[in-house]
């Protein structure tokens, strides 16, 4: 049997940082000269106590490190378990939500896909707001943490690569992760700190800048108002584009950027990639944009960049509504959305690294079949690639379609049409946020979906969060044999 007792450890002490979060958004209140700051107040102690008694609970059980089936464990119910308590404000607060709806709005959050089932955002309270954006924030740093820490230690997805670059955490999963978290949050808090600063001098009101730059660092995409970013001006527009890129890069460049190298940053391989596909899909955009409009602009220009940029990263923010560019645009946004950012960031989707890994291997393959006698290995930033490691990414890259696949067969059975069902199924595994189509695309929301879509969506945002491989490994039976 798995001793449960050093991840239900580690869970209660989240669920109760969590509940101290929740102090954020009651100050916001209080500020505002509302009475919704008793929301919070309640589900601060709900959270608090509820996590502090599981903690205590399984205090006697904890060890100096956790093994293999536990780090799994960890890894999954984390962000099970963390959702549930966050929508406890959802469906306390002065909203219509359900709890699916809160559910689902909390789920979206910490997963940082940015998919919102709640209309009129404009209406809020203020503590609602920042909880949303809280949420994504505290999804992101997270994200970067299971990313360099536990997945390459789990051999998910090809994630192993980079035990061996920056930080290598093998055989000291906790005491490691302590010491990459440390270093991390220190950039992220400084990205966040200055994207607060950066939004404010461009425009945007202070209590809209702290939320926005949480929810731009973290790639979440979660806004104030319906709109989304077509609420705000041009300048706001490219510091949103800015954040937004820094933050699909690998952080532990940053950390060695800080530390005085700045050479891995400018020599990355997944970076140039990113940014040479970022360009790329933006141009031709802008081509097309200004081809349909006669002329060139600059509003066409951004509108591109903004978009594409958007999209590629996972944060899901929209300053228009290209569902009225063309079947096109559509497209192209459909397939960069299944690109995503650099692995080790707060972005999403399949990550750029793994295509580098399987076009690595196409072609090594294509080389071997013109020369049978040769020996070609395939390479990654000019090291070889073994062969566990492009096992594990063909293994992620098989189970991401079928995941896509099943996930828009589930929605379809609940009535939703083609569109929706195959837009909403990549956007909630690749936690993009928006889909496509006049309900669930740019300018619409997931609100007048039915609970059981919502529910197979909140799903979805989980497995995808989690590189897949980690639940589907905690689901077979031979994982829980001795």
């Amino acid at each position: 049997m798995i001793d449960l007792r050093p991840v239900g450890y580690v869970i209660g002490l989240l669920v109760a940082s969590l509940g101290i979060t929740m102090l954020g958004p009651l100050a916001a209140d209080l500020l505002a000269g509302n009475d919704h700051w008793f929301v919070f107040f309640e589900s601060a102690v709900i959270t608090i106590v509820t996590g502090g008694l599981i903690a205590l609970a399984s205090s006697n059980g904890v060890t100096k490190g956790l093994s293999l089936r536990q780090t799994f464990l960890l890894t999954s119910l984390v962000w099970l378990t963390l959702p549930v308590f966050g929508a406890i404000p959802f469906v306390l607060g002065a909203t219509e939500a359900n709890f699916t709806d809160a559910f689902f709005e909390a789920m979206s959050g910490l997963t940082t896909t940015g998919a919102t089932a709640i209309d009129g955002l404009e209406e809020l309270p203020d503590g609602l707001k920042l909880w949303r954006g809280v949420l994504q924030w505290l999804g992101g740093v997270g994200i970067i943490v299971v990313a360099m820490v536990f997945l390459p230690e789990l051999r998910v997805g090809g994630m192993q690569i980079f035990r061996s670059e920056g930080f290598d955490t093998s055989g000291k999963i906790l005491p490691r992760a302590g010491e990459i978290a440390t270093s991390i949050s220190f950039i992220y808090v400084g990205l966040t700190i200055a994207c607060i600063v950066a939004y404010s001098a461009t425009g945007m009101g202070g209590f809209d800048a702290i939320v926005h730059a949480m929810t731009t660092v973290s790639t979440g995409g979660m806004a104030n108002y319906d709109a989304s970013f077509a609420a705000f001006g041009a300048g706001v527009h490219y510091v949103a584009v800015v954040f937004m890129i820094l933050a699909a890069l690998p952080f532990v460049r940053f950390v060695q950027l800080m530390a005085g190298t700045a050479q891995p940053l400018f020599k990355d391989g997944q970076i140039k990639a990113f940014l040479m596909i970022v360009t790329f899909c933006v141009l031709l955009m802008t081509s097309w944009l200004w081809g349909r409009g006669g002329a060139m602009t600059e509003y066409g220009f951004r509108e591109a960049l903004f978009n594409v940029t958007s999209i590629m990263t996972g944060t899901g923010y929209a300053n228009a509504n290209y569902m009225a560019w063309g079947t096109f645009p559509v497209v192209l946004f459909f397939l960069i959305g299944l690109i995503g950012g650099c692995a080790g960031s707060t972005s999403c989707s399949v990550k750029v690294f793994r295509y580098q890994l399987v076009f690595a291997a196409i072609k090594s393959q294509i080389r071997q079949i013109h020369s049978p006698h040769g020996v070609f290995t395939p390479r990654y930033d000019g090291r070889p690639i073994s062969e566990d490691v492009l096992n594990s990414v063909i293994a992620f890259l098989v189970a991401f379609i079928l995941s896509l696949g099943v996930t828009a067969v589930l929605l379809g059975l609940t009535g939703l049409d083609f569109i929706t069902s195959v837009s909403g199924a990549a956007a909630a595994i690749a936690n993009i946020g928006p889909g496509l189509g006049l309900e669930i695309g740019p300018a619409g929301n997931y609100a007048n979906i039915n609970d059981t879509a919502k529910w197979i969506l909140a799903i979805a945002m989980f497995v995808g969060r989690l590189e897949i491989m980690v639940v589907l490994t905690i689901l077979s039976v031979k994982f829980w044999r001795n």
